[in-house]
């Protein structure tokens, strides 16, 4: 095993230890700081794989913007952060079975689409590429998720608002 493979298994494992406790963590301020050590070595595992510009965009996009946001929402709305604030219902075990058999078809279905192929990353990380791909095959997806999150904006404008500036 070569030290980047190596290097890629301690960030993958950082990824999924931090995912969880993302997820399982009482406190909503401490579940988005482990988010952005997730997104973090999500993004150290896009630089092992030679794709620079999509880790630059993920640091910029959801380590920068998303998570600031998701504090803003957090203070903005003052929701509950302090432990015992997470609603527990009793789905719980069901959703981690949902949670692991959907893990489990995604780690099969990426094993038997990757086993030994080899990833040129000159041809597929470069920015030229991904450009290429987002506006030649995925426009329309584009497009859609642009007026989403235009949507998502002026939503969240509305909701900040108090009600007498209406």
């Amino acid at each position: 095993m070569t030290v980047a493979g190596l290097l890629f298994l301690v960030l993958s494992a950082l990824a999924v230890f931090s995912a969880l406790l993302v997820v399982s963590t009482d406190q909503l301020v401490h579940a988005a700081l482990w988010l952005v050590i997730t997104l973090g070595a999500i993004a150290g595992c896009y630089l092992l794989l030679t794709a620079e510009f999509v880790a630059w965009v993920q640091v910029l996009i959801y380590v920068g913007s998303v998570v600031v946001l998701l504090l803003f929402a957090l203070m903005l709305t003052r929701a509950p952060t302090g432990p015992g604030s997470a609603e527990n219902t009793g789905n719980r075990y069901l959703a981690a079975g949902v949670g692991i058999t959907t893990t489990g078809a995604l780690a099969t279905t990426m094993y038997a689409g990757f086993n030994g192929e080899q990833i040129d990353g000159r041809r597929i990380g470069s920015a030229k590429a991904i450009g290429n791909a987002l506006f030649n095959d995925w426009v329309l997806g584009f497009e859609i998720l642009s007026v989403v999150l235009l949507s998502a904006l002026i939503g969240a404008i509305v909701l900040t608002r108090s009600g007498d500036e209406r």
